[in-house]
């Protein structure tokens, strides 16, 4: 089992996208997943950015994935993922199942993103004949469901999973943030680069509940699973994905590799430096907001 990087889900400077990959590239995960997967309108970083990102990290040994957008909303959007596909330099993460069309017809591998919806074995095996080596399962995916659709998976797909950060939960053409400001979506003037770990939404209670991120709804907890471990590696998980956060990030990386190699005190050392309250309840078949994990430790 190894560590990969997730592509990055905010909206930050393009000095500070830079510094994030300048020091990932020291960090011990095995694969970086680049590309801006979330709004197109998102560009101080433009596609030959991100490949010249990409041969950068590859060169430096990391295996390089380049990540699709989720929504594709208008004709440059296509053009945009055209053109990733045709790179062919690159392993690509289809985020969507005109990726996976456009993949398949290239005859190229892919992995199969957590928003493409695979929920039973018959769409992994269709998966897997179309290309896929690799998918994620959706980050609302139990344990057990897992169990249950990895007992007749393809011998020979590979199963990542989503491990650190706020759960991507939804995605609308609606864009929240701009919203909140009280600005239309196409003048949004940005303001996606004022909040590096989205906007937090309350209840009238005062509860934090979700994250707002452009047209992406996030969870306010932030979903860990560095205690499962154990039953990670019975499930035979290949890989373990880590959401990039604006602070901390490569003590998130150590903690993980750290718990990796069997240091069980990085759990609590993790919870120092969460930007939210720890979650796990979707992987234990709970509600997603909660921390069973906390309550089998305490």
């Amino acid at each position: 089992m190894n560590l990969s990087l997730g592509p990055l889900l905010y909206y930050w400077s393009r000095e500070d996208t830079l510094a994030l990959y300048d020091e990932a590239a020291s960090w011990p995960v095995t694969r970086i997943y680049l590309g801006e997967t979330v709004c197109s309108r998102r560009h101080l970083l433009r596609l030959p950015d991100w490949l010249e990102l990409a041969q950068k990290l590859a060169d430096a040994g990391k295996e390089v994935v380049l990540s699709s957008q989720t929504l594709i909303e208008s004709e440059s959007d296509l053009k945009t993922l055209r053109r990733i596909v045709s790179d062919k330099r690159f392993l690509v993460e289809a985020n969507e199942w005109g990726a996976v069309r456009l993949l398949s017809e290239a005859g190229a591998a892919f992995i199969a993103g957590s928003t493409l919806n695979v929920y039973n074995p018959e769409t992994l095996d269709v998966l897997a004949g179309l290309g896929a080596k690799r998918w994620l399962p959706p980050v609302e995916m139990s344990r057990d469901s897992l169990a249950a659709i990895l007992k007749q998976a393809p011998a020979d797909m590979e199963t990542e999973v989503f491990a650190y950060g706020k759960l991507p939960l939804a995605y609308s053409a609606r864009c929240f943030t701009a919203r909140h400001y009280n600005l239309p979506k196409d003048d949004c003037q940005f303001r996606c680069l004022d909040h590096p770990e989205g906007l937090s939404l309350s209840t009238r209670e005062g509860e934090t509940f979700l994250t707002l991120n452009g047209i992406q709804t996030q969870s306010a907890g932030v979903y860990s699973l560095i205690g499962e471990l154990p039953s990670l590696r019975e499930l035979g998980i290949s890989a373990l994905r880590l959401s990039p956060q604006s602070h901390h990030m490569g003590r998130v990386v150590q903690a993980f590799y750290a718990a990796m190699e069997g240091d069980i005190s990085q759990a609590a050392a993790l919870a120092r430096i969460l930007p939210g309250k720890p979650v796990d309840g979707y992987w234990h078949g709970k509600a997603g907001l909660e921390y069973a994990h906390g309550e089998e430790t305490c």
